[in-house]
């Protein structure tokens, strides 16, 4: 759940920074135009010498001033807006990955719970066991329920991608490398792989190869 609300989280703020961007490029554009169109009047009236009719072209010149003088002021707020969005999704980000494993830790608190519970409890060794496998139960339970589970081992064909290989011995009653113990049990979580399980291979056995005979 962490994980999706991150994404999408992550998904919103990238939408939100391309559409600032594309309003400053608008911005940018625009400003542009208008400072062409300004020196294009100012070059018109310095052709046209001082005589007569400047006064139409200076009203044009001054209403494009003050309009490169808004783009610019427009600009200006979009880029700070911009700064201060990027700041605070920044601290937003920082704060999610934070406290990302906040639920997770809570449900766990009730298996350390149970563990005090059982180390103050007086009983028979047979009943310290029966509650240990009754808290071994809880734990994978929750693990099962944040997506974690157990990489297949003993009697499964050796794979290198999750299975740890401590040890191999021959058996002639194997046709491909197969896991005939495990060691320390391996976990994934959805797709991605906690630990891989430490396990002990069975290979085909090699044939002896004919002697070659001499001439």
């Amino acid at each position: 759940m962490a994980d999706d609300s991150t994404k999408r989280s992550d998904g919103e703020t990238a939408e939100m920074e391309l559409d600032l961007d594309a309003q400053t490029v608008d911005l940018d554009s625009a400003m542009r135009d208008a400072v062409a169109a300004v020196e294009a009047v100012e070059d018109g009236g310095a052709q046209s010498g001082n005589g007569g009719g400047g006064g139409s072209e200076g009203s044009e010149v001054e209403r494009l001033r003050r309009e490169i003088a808004d783009l610019r002021d427009r600009s200006m707020r979009t880029l700070a807006d911009f700064d201060n969005f990027r700041k605070r999704s920044e601290r937003e980000r920082q704060e999610q990955r934070r406290y990302s494993l906040f639920e997770p830790m809570r449900e766990f608190l009730g298996v350390v719970d149970n563990l005090e519970l059982a180390l103050s409890a007086q009983g028979s060794a047979d009943d310290l066991k029966q509650g240990v496998e009754m808290i071994l139960r809880q734990m994978q339970e929750l693990l099962r329920r944040h997506g974690v589970r157990e990489v297949p081992a003993a009697g499964a064909a050796f794979d290198p991608a999750v299975h740890e290989a401590v040890s191999r011995e021959e058996d002639p009653n194997v046709q491909a490398p197969t896991v005939t113990a495990e060691l320390r049990r391996g976990y994934q979580m959805h797709d991605r792989l906690l630990r891989p399980a430490m396990v002990r291979v069975a290979v085909p056995a090699e044939t002896p190869q004919p002697a070659e005979s001499g001439e």
